[in-house]
């Protein structure tokens, strides 16, 4: 019910008003000196119910009836801005709305609105109440926790035996399992989301609220302690419940209090806020915010693991059943498909069976998991995995066996990270669990990431997944001790947040962890290798142009051996595959296959001083070859090819040769624009020729249209050829709908793109687009460098950037303004990250001034991007 002016104007009204306004800004007061999440929780329920009691004083309510709290209010917490749940208790129904009892609740709720209390309320008898828990458990999940405020105890007697008589045990923890693990799945069954939900998300609130209901409605006490009274949990357990509790608890009020309303979620726009608050502060390595983050995932990671530890114990206790025992060996048993330890007591006296468990889980496909009593023994003596457990040979032994296992190997180095043992047996990872990177790129935290990236290696390896990249499986499947794969997966980036650079950090912890394991010398040389230079293919397939030969020979001199040119790339993969589900792309597929494929060559062949000549030759072949097909007359091209260079046929495959001079062997000296475009050979987006005589300011023509159309330019070949035409290739997509029909966007672009050239309109400056929330709150400083190429003819220019709409058209515009030409681009976007390069004409950049010119208006445009 909405609040009237009217009743706004009743004293007392004003009076509990300013009673709530001035109680809440006390609490806030003190909260800010003493920062105990109970204390504040309690006293704004004891502030409520002391303006609910004034309130209820105020009307005449119906004879018999009461008022109740409900919900988290019921248990006597409430946070800064949550919901007031009440119940209004009748002993019978309300047979005429005018009647005096009726008129008093409808005062009494628009009493609460207009004192500023956010209210949910309902009057109900108990027999409705009990028809609304019977098919709704979240109802009933309310009305367990409840307070009586004020009215009838009697009423409020019989309503709590009704609720005891008709509560049926089995089936409330069934539907609070099922509750969880619905809720689980509607955060993708992670506690590591960029924003997470301090209330709803894995590892929050709820799942500590879930075990305390279900407790409560058993009978097995209200609080960690008394729980742990009744053997459900240890001391120890409890302990660490309630330290990770008000850790969330604290966040969630300072969360409510920074927002001024109910925000539960850890948005990007307050988490270097909230960091602040908690005295955290920026380091050359780390952002505040990414150490709160931190803090954060790892009690949720806690939260769950003890979650499913003390639902077990409840369930096992409430209903115990007839169980199937299966011994495995002398310590582990299997117990109704769960792997069980026969003395509980098992990891205390002989620690290496920690490591065992998960070997025996991977050993065993039909074990689902851990028993309560296994993973209570394993959570009881984690830190059993202390130095001297790591010294142990047979330990080193068992890890490795672990990673060499046929199957399991992803799901039991997760499970160990879960349970907090990968983290004590290597330090190193240890220190980057719950990492987050604020980096625009990644999704994951660092170890998530990790994990995903030997989680992709081991798909490689599954015959039901070999048509999802063919050459991958192949080389896999080929690959002797691939768990050497696996090691550098997991060691490629455990270096990160420590400062310096990631990769040589890394590579010392990965020659380190080698040599302690005993892996033979050449196994140790690989794994350190591909740690160190893991960005090496990346980097070159996207930043360098891999059609020149010079390239794929320096690349090819760096690679050494096609063993490493294979583990490097399927690491490669593998590790843009596990930053997030926006960077892979068919595109980044096809450059790194090319790449791939080019250096093979390049290594199994016989590099001579005629090899680029060779190379281009054959090109020009099968440029032939292919017009043929399409009945082109034979020698047609060479009217074309007569005004190209060896350049355009370096940068070009033989497919996009042929594709040019199929569609311009008979209009060579045409005046009209000419615009092309096809279905990308990469299999992602358009690829779109460009023909017309050469005019001013064209590849910023180009990218504002292409901007204006929302499509995201992912390579661009500009070429001149020796009669002053332009003969440009773009590679387009829309970033923004991945199931786009681009074959109905062919028509659009040959014709508009067409008729913009045509025009020749002046190049406005594009307009600056919005910003993600993300790169609102974690801005990325701009990059700019500027240098010869190698044949000191071309400068290259590289761009680092958050993207955002008109990004490469501003460039592009900038470039246009200096009068610089635009040679060939390669746009490289990693999630809101931008890494552009594009090769420039090095004629107007005569001296360092004319560099610093370009620099500096560059850095302008980004800066105001």
């Amino acid at each position: 019910m909405a609040p009237t002016s009217g009743r706004a104007a009743n004293a007392p009204v004003a009076r509990w008003k300013h009673e709530l306004d001035t109680g809440r800004r006390e609490l806030e007061s003190a909260y800010r000196i003493h920062r105990g999440p109970r204390r504040l929780l309690a006293g704004q329920a004891r502030l409520t119910d002391r303006i609910l009691r004034g309130l209820w004083a105020e009307i005449d309510p119906p004879p018999g009836c009461a008022l109740v709290a409900v919900g988290g209010y019921g248990r006597g917490e409430l946070f800064p801005h949550s919901d007031v749940d009440v119940v209004v208790l009748l002993p019978q129904p309300l047979t005429d709305a005018r009647s005096g009892g009726a008129s008093g609740i409808e005062r009494f709720i628009g009493l609460m609105w207009d004192t500023g209390l956010e209210i949910g309320h309902s009057v109900r008898t108990i027999d409705e109440c009990e028809a609304e828990m019977e098919g709704d458990a979240v109802i009933r999940t309310s009305l367990l926790e409840r307070r009586l405020l004020a009215g009838s105890r009697s009423l409020y007697a019989r309503f709590g035996r009704r609720f005891d008589a008709t509560l049926d045990m089995h089936g409330f923890y069934e539907a609070k399992a099922l509750e969880q693990q619905q809720r689980h799945l509607r955060h993708q069954d992670t506690a590591y989301n960029l924003e997470p939900n301090l209330k709803e998300s894995p590892g929050g609130r709820r799942d500590l609220q879930t075990i305390l209901w279900i407790a409560r409605a058993a009978g097995f006490g209200r609080t960690w302690r008394e729980i742990a009274a009744y053997g459900l949990m240890t001391a120890a357990e409890a302990r660490e419940l309630a330290r990770h509790e008000r850790l969330i608890d604290d966040l969630r009020i300072r969360l409510h209090y920074l927002a001024g309303r109910r925000e539960d979620r850890l948005v990007f726009d307050v988490q270097a806020a909230l960091a602040r608050e908690f005295g955290l502060a920026d380091t050359p390595s780390r952002r505040a915010s990414e150490q709160l983050m931190q803090r954060y995932y790892r009690a949720a990671k806690s939260i769950r693991q003890l979650n499913v530890i003390v639902l077990q114990n409840l369930h096992a206790r409430l209903f115990p059943a007839e169980v199937t025992v299966q011994p495995i060996d002398t310590d582990f048993q299997a117990v109704d498909e769960l792997l069980d330890v026969k003395d509980e007591e098992l990891f205390a006296k002989r620690p290496s069976a920690i490591l065992e468990s998960f070997l025996t889980l991977q050993q065993h496909p039909e074990l689902k998991g851990m028993s309560a009593p296994a993973l209570r023994a394993l959570w009881r003596y984690r830190t059993r995995v202390d130095a001297a457990f790591r010294r142990d040979p047979g330990n080193r032994a068992r890890f490795l066996s672990i990673l060499r296992q046929p199957r399991g190997v992803t799901h039991e180095l997760r499970r160990m990270n879960q349970y907090g043992i990968l983290g004590r047996y290597l330090p190193v990872f240890g220190r980057i669990v719950g990492q987050m990177q604020h980096d625009l790129y990644h999704v994951y935290t660092v170890d998530e990431h990790i994990l995903m990236v030997i989680r992709n290696l081991r798909r490689f390896t599954e015959p039901q997944h070999a048509h999802e990249y063919p050459l991958c499986s192949r080389l896999i499947a080929d690959f002797a001790r691939p768990e050497l794969l696996y090691i550098a997966g997991l060691f490629h980036d455990i270096a990160k947040a420590r400062g310096g650079d990631h990769s040589r950090l890394g590579s010392k912890d990965a020659r380190r962890f080698c040599r302690q394991h005993g892996l033979a010398a050449e196994d140790t040389r690989l794994v350190t290798w591909l740690v160190e230079q893991h960005l090496l293919m990346s980097l070159t397939a996207q930043k360098q142009d891999i059609s020149d030969p010079a390239v794929i020979a320096a690349f090819a001199a760096k690679i050494k051996t096609e063993r490493r040119l294979a583990a490097l790339y399927l690491l490669t993969v593998a590790d843009i595959r596990g930053t997030s589900p926006r960077v892979w792309n068919a595109w980044k597929a096809k450059l790194l296959e090319d790449l791939f494929h080019a250096t093979q060559s390049h290594l199994t062949g016989h590099p001579g001083t005629r090899r680029l000549d060779d190379s281009l030759e054959a090109r020009r072949s099968e440029a032939v070859r292919q017009l043929r097909l399409y009945a082109v007359p034979d020698t047609a091209e060479q009217a074309l090819w007569r005004k190209l260079d060896s350049v355009y046929f370096q940068r070009h495959s033989a497919d996009e040769i042929a594709w040019h001079a199929r569609q311009l062997y008979f209009r060579v000296e045409g005046k009209e624009p000419l615009v092309k475009a096809r279905l990308s050979r990469a299999g992602v987006g358009l690829q779109v020729m460009i023909y017309l005589p050469d005019q001013k300011e064209l590849f910023a023509r180009i990218c504002s249209f292409f901007g204006n159309a929302r499509l995201s330019i992912l390579d661009a070949k500009v070429h001149t050829t020796r009669h002053g035409y332009a003969l440009d290739t773009f590679t387009v997509h829309d970033p923004g709908n991945p199931n786009a029909a681009y074959r109905d966007v062919i028509s659009y672009v040959e014709f508009e793109l067409k008729r913009v050239l045509a025009a020749r309109a002046p190049v406005e400056p594009p307009p600056i687009g919005r910003i993600s929330r993300h790169l609102k709150h974690f801005p990325l400083t701009p990059e700019v460098r500027l240098f010869p190429d190698d044949k000191g003819t071309h400068y290259i220019l590289e761009i680092v950037a958050g993207d955002r709409p008109g990004l490469l058209a501003r460039i592009a515009y900038t470039l246009a303004t200096a009068n610089v030409n635009v040679e060939s681009a390669r746009i490289n976007t990693l999630g809101e990250r931008a890494e552009d390069v594009f090769l420039i004409d090095g004629a107007r950049l005569h001296d360092e001034a004319a560099v610093l010119r370009l620099e500096t208006a560059l850095y302008e445009q980004l800066r105001l991007s």
